[in-house]
């Protein structure tokens, strides 16, 4: 990203103090011109740093909570930081005051009589100190520099500020909250979430700034909706930096694109109303009400105004997108379209699993329930310890990047916008509690750990989730994994709980499991013949309000062949 140094009209404003010794002008103007190109360097390093924040960046804040905590205090030492810069401000102004205090009172006496009063030998003497030498300490208080503090501080932080992908992404997360979860842009704006109310509220430019990611990038949907909200909160009386005109022009152009002509032309007619030399809103208004005419004609219809309802969600369709399954699947994350009944719910039970006679489970059984019965899925309650968990995310932290995908057509591992965490890979090396909790899943599932893939720990960010996948590859090439053959099953451990959000649903059966600390669930990816079992296509729904933890591990089908034998047929 490119920056601009933006000039500052402030830097004109400082004095030029006259001597009647030309060398000394001559010297005060130098120094001034070199204090002059400080302040000018400074001004514009300070105005850089606060509105664009962009030098080095850590891209890719947003898809882990972990990583934006550590914002939170950050942001707590540059407060502190400013106060002190503003401090040092205020007692350099309070000096500058006394002195024009005590110079505005000397000057009135001596104006009132020149002649009488540079009579005193005393006065001409203390008049030749104070331009000389008094004036010229003035004109270094005026010069001197408190926020060099400040500044340090902040070029020490910068490279760890988000940037403007961040940013959009944070947006769009939201943006996908409220079509997951059904919430309209006013409960997102006045803090009210299920079942939580907080302080936490977006402002008239909040919501134009949501608006304008959206519009920019051509998702006129979202755009209405939170311009909408934006132009609502504006007409309220709420103080705001951007203008009606400008939420009117972005409004009117989305609901155009949203095929609804009538109100776009209303909206239209209300800018040009404020503005009638609007750029663009004049040619807009014709072009809109000569293309509504057309459409009349051809449908031989009479012309309906506008609705006078306001737009909310639900006023207009939201456009499909490549995911099939997307109502069902953000259906389930509401707790709709459950598939659990009495019957079903009669067939699932809870146990004590020993891990068929494992010594190390005998004393000490997992409590095992099942959480549905085809494809079989069962939890295991009180799988980590809270201290093991702390230990596991303390390891995890300082590796976590952008969780990945594979590329369905090239196999290339890639980010994508379905998947916002970010994870790492934890080796039994990197401490013995990873190996510890290594054999006792090993124990547990009676599958071997040997060919399993390493202990991989992720946390969901602003609105994380993995939309519907399977864990198991469809590719032939690449579903070997170095030999050891595909995904079998999947153990997941659970390692937060969460407020609201964050179940893990199977769309194919419409079940939803939701997240529970210290738990692991665990399922066959594969059919004992090693065909795909396509029934365990899941996702991992939007985070609404938490921070989620999960660790996973994959085991693979080689090393499996006595733990787990061949069935004799397909779906066996």
């Amino acid at each position: 990203m490119t920056c601009r140094i933006i000039s500052c009209p402030v830097l004109s404003a400082i004095p030029y103090i006259c001597q009647k010794c030309q060398t000394g002008v001559r010297r005060s103007r130098e120094r001034r011109v070199i204090e002059r190109d400080k302040m000018r360097k400074f001004l514009s390093c300070i105005l850089w740093a606060l509105l664009c924040c962009c030098w080095t960046t850590q891209a890719e804040i947003f898809t882990s909570i972990s990583q934006m905590t550590d914002l939170i205090y950050t942001e707590k030492e540059l407060v502190q930081s400013l106060r002190e810069y503003i401090q040092a401000e205020e007692s350099k102004l309070a000096a500058v005051k006394s002195w024009a205090n005590k110079l505005d009172a000397l000057t009135k006496v001596s104006t009132s009589d020149p002649e009488g009063y540079l009579a005193h030998p005393v006065n001409a003497y203390k008049l030749m100190k104070r331009l000389n030498t008094e004036w010229t300490e003035l004109e270094t208080l005026v010069l001197q520099n408190p926020s060099d503090g400040f500044i340090s501080n902040m070029s020490i932080h910068r490279q760890y500020f988000p940037d403007a992908e961040d940013e959009t992404g944070a947006a769009k997360a939201l943006m996908r909250l409220q079509d997951t979860y059904q919430l309209d842009s006013e409960a997102f704006s006045k803090g009210k979430l299920p079942g939580i109310h907080s302080n936490a509220i977006l402002t008239v430019d909040d919501c134009f700034d949501m608006g304008k990611t959206a519009y920019n990038d051509a998702d006129y949907y979202h755009a209405v909706l939170w311009m909408q909200q934006s132009l609502k909160q504006l007409d309220a009386g709420e103080e705001t930096v951007v203008s009606k005109e400008d939420i009117l022009d972005y409004l009117s152009y989305s609901v155009y694109q949203m095929g609804d002509l009538p109100r776009a032309i209303e909206l239209t007619r209300r800018l040009v109303a404020i503005d009638p030399s609007h750029q663009r809103a004049g040619g807009n208004l014709r072009y809109f009400e000569r293309l509504l005419s057309k459409q009349l004609n051809e449908l031989n219809q009479d012309y309906q105004p506008a609705s006078e309802e306001p737009i909310q969600l639900g006023t207009y369709i939201r456009p499909k997108d490549h995911l099939p399954e997307r109502e069902a699947y953000e259906a389930l994350c509401r707790g709709e379209g459950l598939q659990m009944n009495d019957a079903r719910r009669s067939r699932l039970f809870c146990r004590y699993q020993d891990g068929k006679r494992n010594p190390r489970l005998l004393l000490k059984p997992m409590k095992e329930e099942d959480e549905w019965d085809s494809p079989h899925i069962v939890r295991y309650l009180d799988v980590l310890s809270h201290k093991e968990i702390e230990k596991i995310k303390e390891l995890a932290k300082p590796r976590l990047s952008r969780a990945t995908v594979r590329d369905p057509k090239t196999g290339v591992l890639t980010t994508a916008n379905y998947r916002v965490s970010k994870s790492a890979w934890l080796d039994k090396e990197d401490d013995p509690i990873i190996d510890m909790v290594n054999r006792r899943i090993e124990d547990i599932t009676g599958l071997t750990v040997d060919t399993a893939e390493l202990l991989q720990v992720a946390n969901y960010g602003v609105g994380g989730q993995y939309e519907p996948h399977y864990d198991f590859s469809r590719r032939p090439f690449d579903s070997n994994y170095n030999g050891d053959g595909n995904r079998l099953a999947t153990f997941l451990n659970y390692m937060s709980d969460v407020e609201a959000g964050g179940a893990t649903v199977f769309p194919d059966f419409g079940a939803a499991i939701l997240p529970r600390k210290g738990t692991a669930v665990f399922w066959y990816n594969l059919f004992k013949s090693g065909e795909g079992d396509y029934r365990t296509r899941h996702a991992a729904c939007p985070v609404l309000v938490g921070s989620k933890w999960v660790s996973n591990k994959w085991f693979h089908e080689r090393g499996q062949e006595f733990r787990r034998p061949c069935g004799l047929t397909e779906v066996d």
